[in-house]
């Protein structure tokens, strides 16, 4: 793939690296940073391609973890938990069925199981639930190759200032090569899936958040009608309950991917519709229920490409913000076919997680991919920044440094870090220049 044209999942990033490396082995792996730094080129590695930034764009090398994959140790532990060390290419998708069969589960995960272990930890993927953090609260322990192409472990005994600042990194301080996560016992989720409206379920929300184990909701802008989602934890042996074929496939497949594609197709051409059309589609909904093993329930199939902006803001602050949003949508003439996406998160000690510090709401805000978004995006993202709003780090925003500075109290101490590994900025692109400040020499 030498001087190819690669791509993102969302197809709105783009790179042409001077190298593209597969290493099969850490070692060989090493050898590439080193080649790569002693040639001066910056070397970046890639995942799945599902960040919608730019930050694993480079023109220099490129490396993919996708031949450093799988399950290399299991630790059991007398409460039925294990440390669980798996290579840094494994994709969620195959890791969680994988654990599956070995009795464990991932504490939580976001919605989409497409990418690596790596990237997700990465740029701070995350599920909902009051009770449980992103996944990047459950590693215990971190292998990297560094720029000086040294490989290198931290864990809160080994080194605990990188450990801190490498579980949500950026891919600005080094490679990851191996993640040894904290799993627990495997468990079901039962699904309890209900139109209700946009005005009841803020009223109950407090309720809500904190009495089901994993809550979220979507709301269909131009309408008071949202899709509410709550998820309850059972005993892997409960009777499993799942959707049936034919069920799953008109919800999740036909429904949610095909007709969605073909609508938002027609809409782009004739934009005034779309209040309409998320009216009918609100209430076209239906409730259902079901119970399935926990990454069957987590995870769903996204076919329909589309853009994305999310900030996570103080949990208080998400009944303001969605009122706001819905003010600007009334006084605006954007029109947007996209359901809003509200999730939950607990608070967490790592420095740049969007939850650090204190227990967090999301608001994700998409665009097809076809039609512009930079309007709504702007103005949803001075909403959420004015109660103190942090950007996803893989998702689209506005932020440079100095925002982002104020944003997070550990800031500095993460460009400290990062100067310590990587001096010479090996692991460098515009995206991180942006972002985190060059410090002087």
């Amino acid at each position: 793939m030498n001087g190819a044209v690669w791509r993102n999942w969302a197809g709105n990033q783009s790179a042409r690296p001077a190298e593209y490396a597969g290493p099969e082995t850490v070692d060989e792996l090493r050898r590439t940073v080193r080649r790569a730094a002693e040639n001066g080129l910056r070397v970046k590695c890639v995942g799945a391609g599902h960040s919608f930034t730019s930050i694993a764009v480079t023109d220099g090398v490129m490396v993919s973890l996708d031949a450093l994959s799988g399950i290399e140790s299991v630790v059991p532990s007398s409460d039925g938990s294990a440390l669980v060390t798996v290579l840094a290419g494994t994709r969620l998708r195959e890791l969680t069925a994988r654990l599956w069969d070995l009795g464990l589960a991932m504490t939580n995960l976001g919605d989409i199981d497409e990418q690596s272990i790596a990237g997700a930890i990465s740029t701070g993927t995350h599920g909902t639930g009051a009770r449980f953090g992103g996944i990047a609260t459950q590693v215990r322990a971190l292998e990297m190759v560094t720029a000086d192409g040294k490989v290198t472990t931290c864990s809160p005994e080994t080194d605990p200032q990188l450990f801190v600042a490498a579980r949500v990194g950026l891919g600005a301080l080094g490679i990851i090569t191996r993640v040894t996560l904290r799993c627990e016992p495997a468990f079901a989720l039962h699904a309890v899936e209900t139109p209700a409206t946009l005005t009841g379920t803020l009223a109950g929300i407090t309720d809500s958040v904190a009495t089901t184990d994993h809550f979220e909701f979507y709301w269909f802008p131009h309408t008071d009608r949202v899709l509410t989602k709550r998820n309850t934890r059972l005993p892997a042996d409960s009777p499993l309950a799942p959707l049936g074929r034919a069920r799953a496939f008109v919800d999740d497949e036909l429904l949610s991917n095909k007709a969605f594609e073909a609508v938002n197709r027609i809409v782009t051409r004739y934009p005034r519709a779309i209040p309409r059309v998320n009216a009918f589609s609100a209430r076209a909904l239906s409730a259902r229920e079901f119970t399935d093993r926990s990454y069957r329930v987590f995870a769903s199939s996204r076919t329909v490409r589309f853009r994305e902006m999310e900030y996570a803001v103080p949990a208080e602050s998400i009944v303001y913000v969605l009122r706001e949003v819905d003010r600007w949508l009334h006084s605006s003439d954007f029109v947007v076919a996209f359901p809003v996406e509200v999730r939950f998160a607990a608070s967490d000690d790592i420095w740049l997680s969007t939850a650090y510090g204190r227990d967090t709401a999301y608001i994700a805000v998409h665009q097809y991919h076809r039609r512009d978004h930079r309007a709504y995006f702007d103005a949803v993202e001075a909403i959420a920044r004015s109660v103190g709003g942090r950007p996803h780090w893989g998702k689209l925003h506005s932020l440079g440094a100095a925002d982002l500075a104020e944003a997070y109290p550990k800031f500095d101490d993460f460009c400290e870090v990062r100067d310590a590994v990587d001096p010479g900025g090996v692991f460098a692109n515009p995206y991180l220049a942006a972002t985190l400040p060059v410090r002087a020499q």
